[in-house]
């Protein structure tokens, strides 16, 4: 795994794991053309677990009745379990700060410092009703609490050792499309506001630590509460990071689409947010 020297520009990427991203310049621009298209999910399918209808959901971006998914859209669905709706997302980007062959494992924290969090995802599969879709590798990573990624540090500032593997790596989805995976609460740097980023690959071949081959269905990214945000960035070991940070509202990828957005469901472990948050989300994809 190599390093980048240019960190501070994500631009709409594409699902093929590279991490070339073009042109860093140090902004961020964001493709109105790829911005998520909601889309009309026709019918009322029952998935086959977990009781998630499909409702039928308007756009502002497609035609009342039109049920076809746009094939340049590769759109995912976001689904809540609560509500028992499937909405389609479009992609977003995997920014620059991506690397091939994670290390497939529960708990991806290594040494870093930082707050718990407890991520379970539940992976549904839009083309197959949204049941749950088993034997997906759910792919993570994200910074370190200095705004420091692994394979890339330095691009925030601060000098620490880099080994290329911390807080990344994935797990695969059990027969109830869901898995899990232990980290902390990311840091953040210049011109993002915290967030995380997520691969969903299906047909990988598992190794003894890692995955070979297989198809990237789904790239997005995941967002944190901005309350409880703020209050974690002014706490040690966060508050050492001294780079100014970007609000949720201002950031140029979410678009306050709540979950369908990726934006987590967080329960606190314990009294205070240095004991840490159990964060869930459904994540919808379109395996075909």
């Amino acid at each position: 795994m190599t390093g980048n020297t240019e960190h501070h520009h994500e631009t709409i990427g594409s699902n093929s794991g590279s991490g070339s991203d073009g042109d860093r310049s140090g902004k961020h621009r964001l493709d109105k053309s790829m911005k998520r298209r909601r889309v009309l999910i026709g019918g009322t399918a029952v998935a086959a677990a977990g009781g998630l209808a499909v409702a039928g959901f308007a756009s502002a971006d497609t035609p009342s009745g039109d049920t076809e998914v746009s094939a340049e859209a590769k759109a995912s669905t976001s689904a809540s379990a609560t509500s028992g709706i499937c909405t389609l997302n479009a992609e977003v980007t995997e920014g620059p700060y991506s690397l091939d062959g994670a290390l497939v494992r529960e708990d991806i924290r290594e040494d870093k410092e930082g707050f718990e969090v407890q991520y379970t995802f539940t992976v549904v599969d839009q083309a197959n009703d949204c049941a749950p879709l088993a034997d997906a590798l759910v792919e993570i990573w994200h910074c370190d609490a200095l705004g420091e990624y692994s394979g890339f540090v330095g691009g925030n500032g601060h000098e620490e050792e880099d080994n290329g593997t911390f807080l990344r790596g994935g797990q695969m989805t059990d027969a109830n499309g869901e898995c899990s995976i232990t980290s902390i609460w990311p840091g953040h740097y210049v011109s993002r506001a915290v967030h995380v980023h997520m691969r969903v690959h299906t047909e990988v071949t598992l190794t003894d630590d890692s995955y070979t081959g297989g198809e990237v269905i789904h790239t997005g990214q995941l967002f944190f509460d901005a309350d409880i945000n703020e209050e974690i960035q002014a706490t040690s070991p966060y508050s050492a990071n001294t780079t100014k940070e970007t609000a949720l509202a201002d950031d140029s990828i979410y678009d306050d689409g709540g979950s369908s957005s990726g934006l987590l469901t967080l329960t606190a472990l314990g009294i205070g947010v240095s004991d840490g948050y159990k964060a869930t989300l459904t994540v919808g994809v379109n395996s075909t």
